[in-house]
Formats: structure tokens, sequence, C-alpha cells
């Protein structure tokens, strides 16, 4: 099983948006389990479970984990494919957002397709890197930081501008004939400071601070 997993095709993301069949991923990827299994989890008849099975099973989101015999029947256990699932923008190519039509580092909105188009990006590179039995060389930092002030984060977020573009400029080589073009994406945002999936607010920043910066 892996541990994430982007799914890109549309009617794929469209049956995991569908409540049950969410729950059953959600089941699937903590073990496998038969239909009859599930149908006391979730509430549902058997047959109700599995008609919902075969369509995950048909996307690719569920699959075989083995068979066993239990009296007159035999039952297929599932399991999902994987631990988590990411909907690519590519599930809404014609409305995916482009943070080429504007830029500006502190928009949140801009953040917003940036970080859709990373998601779209390391999603279709992980599908070619699998389908060619090839490791994929990606790095990515994550940490946080209080600042004291606005004006300790201003000047963070100077230094950190400044920093990266130092480095980009010493180890762009645009001339190398066999040197393989990278994007480096950098981002500041507030701390949420409540859960995402409750209804409450998140904190907001001011917009005469900058709340966010990408390189």
């Amino acid at each position: 099983m892996l541990d994430v997993t982007v799914i890109e095709d549309p009617e794929a993301a469209a049956v995991t948006l569908d409540p049950v069949r969410a729950r059953l991923l959600a089941e699937l990827a903590a073990g496998p389990a038969s239909a009859a299994m599930l149908a006391g989890k979730v509430g549902l008849p058997r047959q109700k479970v599995n008609y919902h099975l075969k369509t995950l099973e048909r996307h690719g989101l569920v699959e075989l984990a083995g068979e066993r015999r239990k009296g007159n029947v035999t039952e297929r256990l599932m399991r999902a494919t994987a631990a988590s699932y990411v909907i690519s923008p590519l599930a809404l190519a014609a409305v995916q957002p482009d943070p080429e039509r504007f830029r500006d580092q502190l928009s949140a909105r801009w953040l917003l397709a940036l970080g859709a188009r990373l998601v779209r990006d390391v999603g279709s590179l992980i599908t070619g890197a699998a389908k060619a039995r090839k490791r994929l060389a990606t790095y990515a930092l994550d940490g946080e930081v209080r600042f004291a002030s606005a004006a300790e984060r201003a000047a963070f977020i100077q230094e950190l501008t400044a920093g990266v573009t130092a480095l980009i400029q010493k180890y762009d080589a645009p001339d190398a004939e066999s040197g393989r073009d990278h994007r480096i994406v950098v981002a500041v945002h507030p701390t949420l400071k409540t859960p995402p999936e409750t209804t409450q607010p998140p904190e907001t920043t001011p917009p005469e601070t900058p709340g966010e910066i990408s390189a």
C-alpha cells in the first residue's frame, strides 16, 4: 500500500467524493476486509457495499488482497491501494489554477495556485517514475516559526527572498546541455489554529503585512 497517491482521472475523483465510498476507502486503508465485514461498519446491505467496492476497484482505488471461504461462499478481501488520496487539478483540467496568469508574491490565492500546480506536477512525476520503475529526486522542507511582530515577519521574508534568489543565481546553469530544470517553491503562511475540518474560519493576516511568498 502506498502512503499517498494522486488521483488524476476525473471519474476516479468523482468516485472518491461519494461519502459512502470515502468511508469504505478509510476502512480499507486500516486493513483488508470483505463486503460482509464492511456492511456492519457502514450500515449498508452487503450487496450495496459490494457494488461500491466494485466501483472503487474499477478505478484502481482498491484491490484484491486475498480470498477466504466462509461456509459455501468465497469472500473477496479488499484493501485500499493507498493510505490517503489527493485529487490532482488535472481532474478539473479545464478550470485548474494557472499561476502564470498573474504573479503576486503577497497574494494568498497565488500561493494556492502554486500549491495546486505543485500537486499536479509532482503527481504526474510520481506516475511517470512508477511506470519507468525509477526513483523521483525531490526535496521538501517543512517547519514553523513564531514572529514577534509583523515587522519581524517582513524582515524574515526579505532575507529569505534574498537568500533563495542568491542560491538560484549561484547554481543556475541554463547552458548545461545535460542539465535538468527544477522548480523551486518557497511559501510562508500563518499556521491554522483550528483543524481544517472545523467550520471556524482560520486566522487571517492583515493585508498591509506580508503573509506569504514564493520563489
